[in-house]
Order: structure tokens, then sequence, then C-alpha cells
């Protein structure tokens, strides 16, 4: 599926709606702490202010990964005027990055505050961003320690490099994503983890953490090379098959040929990763080894190398 489409992980959370469902948590949860500041009193709470709220009303925005739809709250008054999305305003841009970051694993307090403060720029008090904060990390609890499905048939490791402000510059981050995809076929991010260092200890806590929300078993788990993912795979997931990302492997094979062979080199690939079972696949690599292995000797080395992890999907029907 992510191989007939060569699609990158950010293109399909984004066309998913995956990111939209984030962002309209986090935008309403802000919203609704603009509004507990706004009466003065906490919602739920018995005040004898004139004020009070009034319910919400539908709002719609333009982002760059379609319409997100939103519950704003209101007051009798009618003088609440929210901050992070004006009444007027029908787009928002500039979501992914930051929403991403403040769903991952990670994140310290004064890292969230700092993104929130972006979202809304100089135009709020330090002490209603501290309270939108906060709110916001209640938020944030809840969807890192929801409960997963028992099963997933398929589960996508991979890493998304972010934008985000860190000691008045901005950097990139890697965050790594677990997209799952349950019984149904239907797609969901099951975790989002920002760590330096990547490895061995790395990914079994967060396989742990998989399993302690409920994910008993995983079929297939497919993932670029990344550093110590097989070992925590099979310490927490003995059953489980682990499938190197084929598109992954076609990038670094194509990492360090000339422009000039490029086109021709990847072609002479296509016969492995589409063979009909892995004898044809075997076949395909001794012909690619004999006719790019003198010039590019590290491509057919590293097929080698993975091959186990690189054919799995053969044992499979087409459709998966």
């Amino acid at each position: 599926m992510l191989i007939e489409s060569d699609s990158d992980l950010s293109n399909i959370l984004g066309k998913e709606g995956l990111i939209k469902q984030l962002s309209k948590c986090i935008l309403e949860r802000a919203l609704e702490a603009e509004m507990q500041s706004h009466l003065g009193y906490d919602r739920y709470k018995r005040n004898d202010s004139e004020n009070a709220r009034n319910g919400s009303f539908k709002k719609s925005l333009a982002t760059e990964n379609g319409q997100l739809e939103l519950e704003v709250p209101r007051d009798r008054k009618g003088n609440f005027e929210p901050v992070i999305v004006k009444k007027k305003q029908s787009r928002i841009d500039g979501l992914d990055d930051k929403i991403i970051s403040l769903y991952a694993k990670g994140m310290s307090l004064s890292d969230i505050k700092i993104q929130m403060q972006e979202l809304y720029g100089a135009e709020i008090s330090e002490s209603l961003i501290s309270r939108i904060t906060d709110d916001v990390i209640d938020e944030v609890k809840l969807w890192q320690g929801r409960a997963l499905e028992s099963v997933y048939p398929i589960v996508f490791f991979d890493c998304l490099v972010v934008k985000v402000r860190q000691e008045k510059r901005i950097i990139n981050k890697s965050v790594y994503v677990a997209l799952g995809i349950d019984l149904s076929g239907h797609k969901d991010v099951l975790g989002l983890w920002i760590s330096d260092n990547e490895g061995a200890k790395f990914w079994l806590n967060n396989l742990t953490e998989l399993k302690n929300r409920g994910l008993s078993d995983i079929l297939i788990a497919c993932t670029d090379n990344l550093t110590g993912m097989s070992d925590a795979i099979s310490a927490v997931y003995p059953k489980c098959e682990h499938q190197l990302c084929i598109v992954h492997q076609i990038r670094n094979s194509l990492k360090f040929v000339s422009y000039k062979d490029r086109k021709k080199l990847a072609a002479d690939l296509k016969p492995i990763y589409q063979a009909i079972n892995e004898e044809e696949a075997e076949e395909a690599l001794e012909y690619f080894e004999e006719k790019w292995g003198k010039q590019y000797p590290q491509i057919a080395k590293s097929w080698y190398n993975n091959w186990d992890n690189l054919m799995v999907f053969l044992q499979y029907p087409d459709a998966i």
C-alpha cells in the first residue's frame, strides 16, 4: 500500500485526516481555556457572574489538509473574542509540526508551553498561556494513554522531522510514529515519541508502552532499518513478523548512484520486490548483482544482508 503510492508518512497522516483529529482536540481545548479565563470561573462551577456559557457554534477552518470543523464556545453576552481562532478567521496554516510535536512523548512542560506560545503569537498574557498549556497537557495525556485495540494486523513505524522552537531557535526534531491498521482497515496513530537517542532501549520502552495500553499482538511490523527495532520487536512481540520498508530500501539503494544511472538501476530493482515469490525475487537479485555489482557493490550486499526481513510480504496475498 505505501510501496505503491510511494507516499511518506506525513502525507498519509494529512490525507487520512489523522492530524486534523488531533488538531481539533487541541484547538477546542485551548478555546475552552480561553472561555474560562474570559468568564473568570471553571466550567460546571456555580458563579454569581452575570455572564455565562451559552453553548457553542460550529466553525469551519481551511487547513493544509482540508476543512477542519470546530465547536467554538460562546457566552450569553456575546463578547467572548477567541484568540487562537478569531471570529472572522477562515483559514489556519502551519499547524502540522506543532500539533505532532505537542502529542509526542518526550516533550517537557516548557517545550509544550513554547509550542502553544508559537500558536498564539504575542497576543495573550503569560498567565493565560500557562492556563491553556495546563489544559492542553491534560488533553495530550489522555490521548497518549488511551486504550488500544488488542490486535493490529499491520503497524508502520517511521520517523518524521518537525520544526520546533527551542531556546529561541527553530530546530529540527525527530518524531517517531506508530501508525496502526486495525482489523477493519482503518488507520490510527498509536503513539508519537520524541527522542535524541534511538536504540533498542528506546524501542523496547515504546513497544512495552503499547502493550500496556492493550495492544497484545501485531501480525506485521513494517519499519525502516531503525536501530534496535528488531531486538525490541522480538522481546515484546515474539510472534510478530518484521518487514523492512521496501520504499526506504530503494531510497537507500539509490542514495549513492550517479544521476545518469538512477533510472536504469531503479528499473532493475523492480523485479526483486515485484516478484510473485521468494525464488523469483532471488533470481532477480542475482541478475541485478551480475549487472551492477562491480559498479555499485554495496547495493546488492545491502539487499542480501536484510533479505529475510525484506521478503516477509511475499508470504501473504497481494492485497497485503
